[in-house]
């Protein structure tokens, strides 16, 4: 039987996403999805939503949404670029920017090698410190993406050295992919009015409780929203549904509400983080909505597996470096509770 498939579907090896069990009673703390629902004003905007208006196509630009990132974040609508989903908007900005080569740490977003692949980019990893640590300083020489805060562990960089990698590369597109920065990092959007060549790119899905939306924006200088634009109409032109435009920029609109879940989501993570070390757990400082830990003698996929049986399912990756570590979503206080009773359990057999 003849294969239909190109060279580079048969042989690409896709991203895993994280597991998305069915059953009933499951804790879910495995794809950083936020614990809280969606803001009202969000939740508002969808059910005065006028579906007799699907008839018609979108706004191609993103709406009510570019307008609302445009003014969160200060800046023109010519800043904004908008997308279905952060991923998308980071798979178009690997199209549009990189095709000099990219480098990025060894231990991050596990999407970023499958996009290099997929576009026949080449790219180069910077080995992280042994603390999981980036060192800045080494983030030189072509096209640079970083995730700040870092995936999966959760460690962020200063603004003071984003900066210094926008002046080490002036010549080459640095993204900063921020889909954590609500949870505790500094965002470098302050920074887009100073540096051409950056690129700022954000999500809904997180801080916003909109995963099941897909909704995403970059922020950057008019010429590389240009770009993105560019190669998004040479695939897609109307992206973002109407739907995700008209509840996206009410979530944007609601920041006091989102300002409070994303400090009880704080405030859960670090009472958890406390109570982990305290089983000698080593953790990792995280500004995002996880936690990343791994205790010496325990085998962290054999903890995963017997989570999942008591239905609470966490990630792990088989990969160096970070084989003894789970990735943690911050759930619930109550959620949290539970899970560290069953960690206790686990490791006291």
């Amino acid at each position: 039987m003849p294969c239909f498939l190109s060279k580079k579907a048969s042989k690409i090896k896709p991203y895993a996403a994280g597991a998305q069990p069915s059953q009933d009673g499951v804790i879910k703390l495995n794809t950083n999805e936020n614990p809280y629902p969606p803001s009202p004003k969000a939740i508002e905007a969808y059910k005065n939503f006028r579906p007799e208006s699907l008839r018609l196509y979108p706004r191609p630009d993103g709406g009510e949404l570019k307008k609302a990132a445009a003014a969160l974040y200060g800046l023109r609508e010519d800043n904004v670029f908008c997308g279905n989903g952060s991923d998308e908007v980071l798979a178009l900005s690997f199209y549009a920017f990189f095709d000099g080569g990219i480098m990025f740490p060894d231990v991050t977003y596990s999407f970023y090698p499958v996009w290099a692949e997929l576009f026949g980019i080449s790219y180069k990893t910077l080995p992280v410190n042994d603390d999981f640590t980036i060192p800045a300083d080494k983030l030189t020489g072509r096209g640079i993406v970083l995730a700040n805060p870092n995936a999966p562990t959760g460690i962020a960089l200063d603004l003071c050295e984003i900066e210094s990698i926008l002046k080490r590369n002036k010549d080459h597109v640095v993204l900063i992919d921020e889909a954590y920065s609500f949870f505790g990092a500094q965002s470098a959007a302050p920074l887009i009015e100073k540096y051409p060549n950056l690129l700022v790119v954000c999500t809904l899905s997180k801080a916003y409780s909109l995963a099941g939306l897909r909704a995403g924006f970059a922020l950057g200088q008019p010429r590389l929203i240009e770009g993105l634009e560019n190669v998004k109409d040479s695939f897609n032109s109307y992206p973002l549904d109407a739907v995700a435009q008209a509840v996206g920029s009410a979530a944007l609109s609601d920041t006091a509400y989102y300002e409070e879940i994303a400090k009880k989501i704080t405030a859960t993570r670090d009472k958890t983080i406390k109570r982990l070390r305290e089983m000698g757990f080593s953790v990792t400082d995280s500004k995002t909505n996880f936690i990343f830990a791994g205790k010496k003698g325990v085998d962290a996929a054999d903890l995963k597996n017997f989570l999942e049986k008591n239905k609470i399912f966490v990630r792990h990756w088989d990969a160096p470096r970070i084989s003894g570590y789970l990735r943690i979503s911050v759930g619930t206080d109550e959620q949290m509770e539970i899970l560290l009773s069953r960690i206790k359990e686990y490791i006291s057999r």
